[in-house]
């Protein structure tokens, strides 16, 4: 049987491929390996199309509207479309009396949790090191269920839950403790260091969302969005005591009071807040100003209209963009348009030294698609939502898919609407946005 030579070479390396699948598919084998892989072909992926390339420029007036079709737009709690996520409570508007806070503070009773050997847990690893604070007794694993659910093929649940999904956005974060636990979280703009000092002395931790950077296998500097969770600070030592589930080690690491300012910046000064419901009163009393969600965005707009005269580079990329995004939260579309616009500006002058544009502004932060669709500018969004898949090896984030979508069916392009929703739901069998669109459509996912 298969005298030939050839022939038996040929079924020799078949029998070979075959087994290396084989191999490759035992979970522990494919546990070791993936990562490795996945590592490779996104190198390959980005060398041929570096991400840090891929620019939007914006058409420099609205689209007129008028001949349009009207989009479909459900109104959705506490996720997109909605604005941001924020549980009912008292609100508090007169600016509380300032008290000496002690030189430093640490909470005890920390419980410190990782995100390793999982995919892109920083979400996870951070919401359940706030929960776990407080004695909820679940996991990270139990957050990424709800948040990051993963494609409905994958076969190393545990270890692949949400691979695909590159973050866990704020609003998912405090969703899942309000619609999952006894407990309740909250988020807001603006913060500063006093009321995070203000709120770890009164025994509370917590929560925000960051910049950092870090070379690259290329020898560029990056800048990546972080999670951490802030348990303590030392005036002496000049920095906050941080819980880093990303680092080995990260517990109870010292983040410089400048750096923590500069990283932080980001993201417009976002924080979030998870507490349980009979400590609810001394939040919002120690929120102050900060309890009502319009104050705490107009005092973050405050912030970007000084920082946009005072940075340069990067930074001035980050305040245009905060900028745009408190305009948002206070329904001035218009102007969060226009600031967007020129933060998209300043985009593309980075990238000139040895840091490469923040080509993952979009990953975490989609107030951009909000402003365009607002104003009618349905091909911006779609414009902007391919740049932003230019910036990944593969289109898996389903709220650039959910945008682009939305705006397709702004105008009248229907069929790839559904693919873009579907597709949305298939990366996120949870979110809600593309699954009401599909459903309003009367199509399956």
């Amino acid at each position: 049987m298969f005298k030939n030579r050839p022939t038996r070479i040929l079924f020799f390396v078949i029998g070979i491929l075959v087994l290396a699948v084989a191999v490759y598919n035992i979970p522990f084998v494919n546990a070791k390996l993936s990562p490795r892989l996945d590592t490779l072909r996104t190198r390959v992926v980005y060398f041929f199309r570096p991400p840090d390339e891929a620019v939007f420029v914006p058409e420099a007036a609205s689209q007129e509207t008028a001949n349009l079709p009207a989009p479909q737009v459900l109104k959705i709690t506490a996720t997109p479309p909605a604005i941001t996520a924020t549980l009912p409570g008292p609100t508090a508007t007169a600016t509380l009396t300032p008290t000496p806070l002690p030189k430093s503070f640490s909470i005890s009773g920390v419980k410190y949790v990782d995100q390793h050997n999982r995919w892109n847990y920083c979400g996870p690893a951070n919401i359940t090191m706030a929960l776990n604070f407080w004695d909820w007794k679940g996991t990270r694993d139990d957050v990424a269920k709800v948040v990051k659910p993963g494609i409905p093929d994958t076969k190393l649940d545990f270890i692949q839950r949400g691979k695909t999904d590159k973050n866990v956005m704020p609003y998912e974060m405090v969703d899942f403790v309000n619609d999952n636990t006894e407990f309740r979280a909250l988020q807001r703009f603006g913060g500063n260091m006093e009321l995070l000092k203000r709120f770890i002395s009164a025994g509370l931790p917590v929560l925000i969302e960051k910049g950092y950077y870090e070379r690259d296998y290329t020898g560029k500097i990056t800048w990546m969005g972080h999670y951490l969770f802030v348990t303590g600070y030392d005036d002496t030592r000049g920095g906050f005591i941080v819980q880093d589930a990303y680092l080995i080690p990260g517990k109870d690491l010292l983040s410089k009071y400048d750096i923590f300012e500069e990283g932080w910046r980001g993201f417009n000064y976002l924080f979030m807040i998870v507490y349980p419901p009979n400590r609810e009163q001394e939040v919002y009393r120690l929120l102050s100003d900060w309890g009502d969600p319009k104050w705490a965005s107009q005092h973050a707009l405050e912030i970007a209209n000084e920082e946009v005269k005072t940075t340069t580079g990067i930074d001035a990329f980050f305040a245009w963009f905060n900028k745009g995004t408190s305009h948002l939260q206070l329904d001035q579309n218009e102007a969060a348009a226009k600031a967007f616009d020129q933060a998209f500006k300043v985009y593309a002058t980075l990238g000139k030294d040895e840091k490469q544009r923040p080509y993952r502004m979009m990953w975490y932060q989609t107030w951009p698609y909000f402003a365009y669709f607002r104003t009618g500018r349905y091909q911006d969004v779609i414009d902007l939502a391919n740049a932003t898949f230019k910036t990944i090896d593969k289109p898996t984030l389903e709220e650039s898919l959910y945008w682009r979508g939305m705006a397709e069916l702004a105008l009248g392009n229907t069929a790839a609407a559904i693919q873009d929703f579907r597709a949305s739901v298939y990366y996120n069998p949870n979110f809600g946005p593309g699954l009401s669109q599909l459903n309003s459509l009367g199509v399956t996912p």
